[in-house]
């Protein structure tokens, strides 16, 4: 194995280490409140959420469709994803190399994580200019950010043999 397809493998990893906190650790808090003359700061909501929370929130709620693109593009393409990489990477002789190759491409141009932790982050930003409503990012958010960054990183330095296309 190059040390190009080594450094790949440790940021594989270290992205699925990375991945169960992001989506079982609290992501974000969002309080609502209002400040009434006398009585001072009032709290109206407050909700801290994982995303596994959030996702088992929008099926209890029946928001299926929303529970479903959450469920498909921050965890079920994560772990394929990250799954494919590491049959890729570990096994030269695989004779469904191309196969692989076509579905871990085709995952790639589908992935959501990275515009999902954005959106987060623009949520949180949005949050700053309204007085009645803050935001807190917690662990959450920096793990699975860190996830996004690391699986990137470790797919742009996969090295294929000669011959084969290059990973998107």
């Amino acid at each position: 194995m190059s040390k190009r397809n080594i450094s790949a493998l440790i940021l594989i990893l270290a992205s699925l280490a990375c991945l169960y906190p992001g989506l079982m650790m609290a992501m974000l808090t969002i309080k609502v409140g209002k400040v009434v003359p006398i009585l001072g700061q009032l709290d109206l909501y407050e909700a801290t959420q994982s995303i596994m929370q959030t996702i088992e929130n929008l099926f209890a709620d029946k928001n299926y469709l929303v529970a479903w693109l959450i469920l498909v593009f921050s965890v079920v393409v994560p772990v394929v994803k990250i799954g494919l990489l590491l049959v890729l990477l570990l096994f030269k002789n695989l004779r469904a190399r191309d196969s692989v190759l076509k579905v871990i491409s085709a995952i790639g141009k589908w992935s959501m994580a990275d515009v999902f932790v954005v959106s987060i982050f623009m949520a949180f930003l949005a949050t700053r200019s309204n007085d009645a409503v803050s935001a807190t990012l917690h662990a959450g958010y920096y793990y699975f950010t860190a996830y996004c960054v690391l699986s990137i990183l470790g797919t742009q330095l996969i090295e294929l043999p000669k011959g084969e296309r290059h990973l998107e």
